[in-house]
Order: structure tokens, then C-alpha cells, then sequence
């Protein structure tokens, strides 16, 4: 009599959050920032108009975005394009700025020493990847950076390659937030005040799950204590100071990016408003834009005013660490698949050892150790320690 065989079914597999086109989508839009990156940072050299870099910057983006993908699907083009305006800030200009011809400021040039963070990102159906780095003006291997300048890029590096390793499934946010602030702490530097690293899903790189730098006792509070789970996807904005508390204020710049919030609603009054925001739907759909990108400045400008009183569009306003200071930033886009953090965005184009001299280092032993290790275990390694536990449990 044959032997009967019960075969074991096979456990369902969980759905996953993303799928691995939208991981590719990701990867390609993460390809074409850092192309677009290579080319902004040959361009950042004494005496470049920031203006210009910024338009530069914006139509590169526009050119890598609109030479993929353009299949129509049943009929409909993806969307794709800018996921962050192209934005030059220097020195103890924290972020966001991005001049229009009309500003008073959009005359600056980059001077020589000059400690420059490029920040651009570009979407493809929606998935988006971001990034910064950060360049000195005219630093090379015979002229390296020194000082203090080099102490917060140092500070800045170092930080987003531990906060690289820390973003992972069931890690906690404030486990990056502290972690950061003590790497930063090495170089006698501190995180940026209140700074937001955020959750990202298709057409939202503002999500509801973030990761705060450096936050007073408010925003402490305010801030939720989060878990990341698998198949989530992060933009990380590590952003430091060589200031002595890394808090920022507002001071003459005109803010130029705006975005619109998807979670308010409201009935705009003025019918200059309403044609604005429909240009502004129409043109950048989730994503921030810059006040360039619409037709009329002007027009913009003044229908812009009502939106943002009412919550519609909410304002990337440039921000300052106090003169004499410098700050550095690194941002990064990670995804936590199932086989580990993967990096959607590319390492720093700029960035090495060679270029950039400070007098202190990471000290320690905790945090080397971190840094020590691969993004992503190895298979072999993982396998050592389940071993490592199962021994653990039979002892």
C-alpha cells in the first residue's frame, strides 16, 4: 500500500508595503539625484551666482526625470519631477534657500571657504528620493579643511552614518535622536534644534512617523516616540551645528518653497488664491515647489498669502544658526526591506577623509562600534548569531 504523505502547507506571505517596482522607482529617481549632484557640485566654485545653481539644479532634475518612464499606463503618464527644489545654503544658513531674481539676496556668490549644503530631490511615480551634502569652496587635498569647518562636517558625516545604522525595524526614533546628538558632541558641535527626519510613501515625504533632532522640552513632548517597522521608507535630515545650543531663528530671507497640506482643507475666498493653488496642484501635486516654477511671481506671491494663512500651503522658511557659526547637513533616503536597510540615494559625491581635517574624533567605544558595522548583516552573520542565541537558550 503506498505510504500517504501529508504535505506541510506553506505559510501565507505577509503582503508587503512596498512592492520591488516601487523599490526600483525609488532607486532610478535616487540614480538621477545623484548625476544631478555630481554636476551641481563641479558647478559650486568662487564667484557662481546661487540663483543660478538653483535654476541649474531644477532643470537637471526636470531632464533626468523626463528621460524615464514614459510609458504610458492604460492610457495615463506617470507623474515625475522635482520632490525637492534645488536649494544652495551657505555657511550658518541652515536650509530652504533658494532665491527668486526679485529677492534682495539673489545677488550672493559663493566665496572661497565657503561651506555649502546642496539639497535636491526627484520623484518618479511619486516615490521620492532626497538628498544633502555638504562641500567647502575651493578645498582640496593640498588645502584641506580645517577648524571649525571641519568639526561640524566631520560631526555632520559621522552622525548620518550612525543614524544609517540605527534606523532599523524595531529601533525606536529617539534612539537616533540621542544618538546623533553624542556623535555630534565629539566635535563640540549640536544637532540643529528641532530639525524633522520623516516617514515616506508614495506622493508624502512628510509622514506621520519622524525622527526629531536636538529638541527643547516642547518639542519633546510634542514629538511621538515611534518603532520602525519593515518595508518602511525614511528621509534622513541630519543637520549640524558648530553653534553652542543649535538653535536657528528667521532672519531677512524672503521664503521662496512652499507645500501643500494634503491633511487641511479649506475653501479659499479670494479667486486670485484659488487659480494660484490649482496652478500649484497642477504643477507640483504633493511635493514642494519653489515660487519660480509658477507663471506670474507676483501673482503667486499674493495667492499664496491666503493658503498659507489657512494651513493649505505651509511654508520651508530659511532659518540661521548665529554669525560666525557653520552648519553642516547630510540628508539620505532608506528603505527598511526585508533583507535589511537598503539605501535608495547614493553615498556623498564630495565627502572623503582626505578633504577634511579636524583635530578631534569619534572617541566613543559604542558608537565606533556601530560604525564599524555594514549597513546590512550578511546572511553568514545572521545565521552566527541566531546560532549564538540558540546556544544561549540550551545553556
Amino acid at each position: 500500500m503506498a505510504e500517504v504523505t501529508t504535505d506541510t502547507p506553506k505559510p501565507a506571505e505577509k503582503p508587503r508595503l512596498i512592492s520591488e517596482a516601487d523599490v526600483t522607482k525609488y532607486k532610478t529617481a535616487g540614480d538621477i539625484v545623484n548625476d544631478v549632484m555630481k554636476k551641481l557640485i563641479e558647478l559650486c566654485v568662487e564667484g557662481a551666482k546661487i540663483i543660478d545653481l538653483c535654476i541649474e539644479g531644477d532643470k537637471f532634475i526636470e531632464e533626468g526625470t523626463g528621460g524615464v518612464y514614459n510609458k504610458a499606463v492604460k492610457g495615463v503618464k506617470m507623474s515625475k519631477g522635482l520632490a525637492f527644489p534645488t536649494s544652495i545654503s551657505v555657511n550658518n544658513t541652515v536650509s530652504h534657500f533658494s532665491p527668486l531674481a526679485s529677492d534682495p539676496l539673489s545677488a550672493q556668490t559663493l566665496a572661497k571657504g565657503d561651506v555649502v549644503k546642496v539639497h535636491i530631490g526627484a520623484h518618479i511615480d511619486g516615490f521620492a528620493a532626497i538628498s544633502a551634502e555638504t562641500i567647502v569652496v575651493g578645498a582640496s587635498e593640498q588645502e584641506p579643511v580645517t577648524g571649525r569647518k571641519a568639526d561640524v562636517i566631520k560631526a555632520a558625516w559621522h552622525a548620518a552614518e550612525i543614524a544609517m545604522r540605527l534606523v532599523k525595524v524595531g529601533n525606536r526614533n529617539f534612539t537616533v535622536t540621542d544618538a546623533v546628538a553624542k556623535t555630534a558632541a565629539a566635535w563640540d558641535c549640536k544637532p540643529v534644534e528641532g530639525m524633522l527626519s520623516c516617514q515616506q510613501s508614495q506622493n508624502v515625504i512628510d509622514g506621520k512617523k519622524r525622527i526629531i533632532l536636538n529638541p527643547n522640552e516642547t518639542q519633546k513632548r510634542d514629538t511621538e516616540s515611534i518603532i520602525f517597522a519593515e518595508d518602511e521608507v525614511y528621509g534622513i535630515d541630519i543637520l549640524i551645528s558648530s553653534g553652542e545650543d543649535g538653535k536657528a531663528r528667521i532672519e531677512d530671507s524672503r521664503t521662496t518653497i512652499y507645500q501643500k497640506d494634503s491633511s487641511v482643507t479649506y475653501q479659499l475666498k479670494m479667486k486670485n488664491s484659488r487659480a494660484v493653488f490649482s496652478e500649484v496642484q497642477k504643477k507640483a501635486g504633493a511635493f514642494p515647489f519653489n515660487v519660480r516654477a509658477l507663471e506670474d511671481e507676483k501673482r503667486a506671491r499674493l495667492g499664496l498669502q491666503e493658503a498659507v494663512q489657512h494651513g493649505l500651503i505651509k511654508p520651508y522658511e530659511v532659518v540661521y544658526t548665529p554669525a560666525n557659526t557653520f552648519v553642516a547637513a547630510f540628508h539620505f533616503t532608506i528603505a527598511l526591506v526585508p533583507a535589511g536597510p537598503l539605501l535608495l540615494t547614493h553615498p556623498p559625491v564630495w565627502y572623503k577623509p582626505e578633504l577634511v581635517k579636524a583635530e578631534k574624533e569619534l572617541e566613543d567605544d559604542e558608537l565606533k562600534g556601530l560604525l564599524s558595522k555594514s549597513l546590512r548583516e550578511s546572511k553568514k552573520n545572521k545565521k552566527k548569531a541566531k546560532e549564538a542565541e540558540g546556544n544561549a537558550d540550551d545553556a
